[in-house]
């Protein structure tokens, strides 16, 4: 089983810096997020390449702070009612979430530094702004506010989820945001400090330099009517039974498309592969018709998934 990212190096490389010099020449504050895991790239291989740019990243949870460097502020995106160990005598330790009276109560003997979740249009964390006061009576150091905008909606109203905030916010707080692009940040009002969370954009930008692809294990002629899979499920026409080296142990799965039902997430020759059945564990099963562009083994197919859901066996730089 091999699922494979291959990476156009200087050109990821190139996208990366722009976006960073893009959000230095906005005021600087660029936060990269390297949540999960690591946007198919792994966590901790990510977080060293934001070392070389930035002095903080950030994680998703308190569980993805082994391994990081040294060097870097960490950050942990969602709130916890698990705190880590407080941080130790010399040591500023990483710099947790809280987004209600709950995650405030769960860290009151721990001591250490917060970011406090302003209620946004998404609901999801936060609270009004007396939220910071209620942490600094319970013993945390507030070190900023965040305000998270959704993905839906324009620019225009990504920006307002985050200034219609700020006459409550005192300027001499920071106040973290994402889902800005890098000129929407330059635009924010100058009456605040601000520091910019970015991940996909940061790492995914690009799509032309990243390429996902799985290898073909073995390729079985099959007679229309005969029956294979966990589930024998039995095939309509003459083909090929094709088996690819990934499945749901990839996080490869079929690709939900609503009312239109879900569809195969492999190409191989710029055609869709119709699966036999779902993906299962690390590999799955295509089947292609006689007459249909029939891969051989150890051809590799192309694999349509989002990177931050999928576990990658391999990496090709070129």
């Amino acid at each position: 089983m091999t699922i494979r990212l291959t990476i156009r190096t200087a050109v990821w490389r190139s996208h990366v810096a722009r976006i960073a010099n893009a959000v230095d020449e906005a005021g600087g504050g660029l936060v990269p997020v390297v949540k999960g895991n690591g946007y198919g790239f792994g966590r901790n291989w990510l977080a060293a390449v934001a070392a070389d740019f930035c002095d903080t990243i950030a994680v998703g949870t308190v569980h993805e702070l082994d391994g990081l460097p040294d060097q870097l502020t960490v950050v942990v995106l969602t709130p916890t009612l698990s705190p880590p160990e407080a941080p130790a005598s010399g040591s500023s330790g990483p710099v947790l979430t809280v987004g209600s009276q709950a995650h405030i109560d769960a860290l009151a003997n721990w001591g250490g530094r917060v970011i406090v979740k302003l209620v946004s249009p998404m609901r999801r964390f936060g609270g009004d702004y007396e939220m910071v006061e209620l942490a600094k009576r319970a013993g945390l150091h507030v070190v900023g506010v965040s305000i998270h905008p959704p993905l839906a909606g324009s620019p225009e109203e990504h920006a307002a989820a985050i200034t219609d905030r700020l006459d409550d916010i005192d300027t001499s707080i920071p106040v973290w945001v994402s889902h800005l692009d890098p000129d929407q940040y330059r635009a924010l009002p100058a009456t605040h400090q601000f520091r910019l969370r970015l991940g996909t954009m940061l790492w995914h930008g690009d799509k032309s330099a990243l390429h996902l692809d799985a290898d073909v294990l073995d390729v079985r002629p099959i007679t229309a009517g005969g029956t294979a899979g966990y589930r024998l499920g039995s095939v309509a026409a003459d083909g090929h039974l094709v088996i690819i080296g990934a499945g749901t142990a990839n996080g490869v799965a079929m690709i939900d498309e609503g009312d239109r039902g879900s569809l195969s997430p492999f190409h191989f020759a710029q055609t869709r592969l119709a699966l036999h059945e779902p993906p299962h564990m690390h590999a799955s099963m295509a089947f292609v018709p006689v007459g249909n562009a029939l891969p051989s083994v150890g051809d590799h197919v192309d694999v349509q998934r989002p990177l931050h859901m999928t576990a990658v066996d391999e990496y090709r730089w070129l």
